[in-house]
């Protein structure tokens, strides 16, 4: 098989999985907050639960899938995902509904094993390019799975949870059939396990300077999205008075947005930019958009907002993981991506705790200004990184 049908059949595989994703993550808030009566500050706890899963998880996934090969541990993902929905699908406390978000991020913790996936049939020159299919699956995802959420939710929220799991079963059926092993070469040396949260499991983030100052970038851009998870479908309910439908619709104009950014406009742009002056335009967009969101005044200033917000996340995360990846030698890139990701599980388990607070205690406005503001100090502090002298010095070797 060539690197390019492993592409394609690895996109159609995180694809499918994450169609499942996009129909749930619109209503969850909304269904939380309208059927089960839990608090703005809890459902941020129960959107953080799915990242603490793979802040603890990802690193195990990822030393796996070196050793083992990254086929099976999708597979498995992509089945565990599956009994997660289907959990949501009875949730009648918030007890129950915070163990089936608990599952879906162990399930969810295949990221880490996608994207080696990627990095084991691509060129390190199209490493960004192949880290954007990871982007646009998650766009696409959120184009067709939030409007199908929205549309299915009328019917009751339990048939979006039974439809949510039979896509990601569907996606496990399809990548029985033609997902191959990518790791020509696995990992077979026995390593001496480290403590799960010791300071040496994420030591080796930090051994190079530019590896260590992008991983710390990502770290900062994930917790500033991670403020809106949970809030910006609330914004939209309890602020801006929309109904699950518009919701679902203003989760896929913001897919759509980065599905078009990942998919066309970032390619284009790199013929003409390197990924480090992408990486600074892209914030910009981002301060705008996630800052800008609860002054929106209606539906349309909303669409607007998102798909400017998105068009700076969407381009962020591939570039970001792209310029990552450059760093990692061969053997080590599940291991390594998976060691960042677990990290940026974590700013996803930050983000949203602080959002959800903030929202019911300090003000709507207020987990979207923090993570527009963090942003505006990210992009002065890059600025300044990617400028200095010890960078085009690091950079050259």
């Amino acid at each position: 098989m060539n690197k390019k049908t492993s592409l394609v059949i690895i996109f159609i595989t995180v694809f499918i999985d994450l169609l499942g994703f996009g129909l749930l993550i619109p209503i969850l808030p909304t269904f939380a907050s309208k059927v089960l009566f839990i608090s703005d500050f809890e459902i941020g706890i129960l959107v953080a639960a799915f990242s603490l899963m793979q802040f603890i998880f990802n690193p195990i996934v990822g030393n796996y899938s070196d050793k083992i090969g990254r086929r099976p541990i999708i597979l498995a993902s992509l089945l565990v995902t599956a009994i997660s929905y289907l959990i949501f699908s009875f949730a009648t406390t918030f007890f129950i509904l915070l163990i089936s978000r608990i599952i879906a991020g162990l399930g969810g913790s295949n990221i880490s094993a996608a994207q080696a996936y990627i990095a084991d049939v691509t060129e390190a020159k199209d490493r960004t390019k192949g880290m954007g299919i990871i982007g646009t699956a998650f766009a696409l995802g959120f184009v067709f799975g939030p409007m199908l959420g929205g549309f299915l939710s009328e019917y009751g929220y339990e048939v979006v949870g039974y439809v949510a799991a039979g896509f990601s079963f569907l996606a496990f059926i399809f990548a029985v059939f033609f997902l191959k092993e990518s790791l020509v070469k696995r990992n077979l040396v026995e390593e001496k396990r480290s403590r799960l949260f010791s300071l040496n499991t994420f030591s080796e983030l930090f051994t190079k300077k530019r590896l260590a100052f992008f991983v710390i970038v990502y770290f900062i851009i994930v917790f500033s999205m991670a403020n809106i998870y949970g809030t910006f479908a609330l914004l939209g309910f309890k602020v801006y008075a929309l109904t699950d439908k518009q919701i679902g619709f203003l989760y896929t104009i913001m897919g759509l947005s980065s599905a078009l950014v990942q998919s066309s406009i970032l390619r284009f742009l790199l013929k003409y930019f390197n990924d480090e002056k992408l990486l600074l335009i892209s914030m910009v967009f981002m301060i705008v958009g996630i800052g800008g969101l609860p002054f929106a005044f209606n539906f349309i200033g909303v669409a607007i907002i998102s798909a400017i917000s998105s068009i700076g996340t969407g381009s962020l995360q591939p570039i970001i993981l792209g310029l990552i990846s450059k760093e990692i030698n061969s053997e080590n890139q599940g291991k390594i991506l998976g060691l960042n990701h677990s990290l940026a599980a974590m700013a996803r388990v930050l983000g949203p705790i602080w959002g959800g607070f903030a929202y019911e205690y300090l003000g709507y406005e207020f987990p979207f200004l923090t993570g527009a503001v963090f942003t505006f100090i990210t992009l002065l502090i890059s600025i300044y990184f990617l400028k200095s002298k010890k960078y085009q010095v690091y950079s050259n070797v």
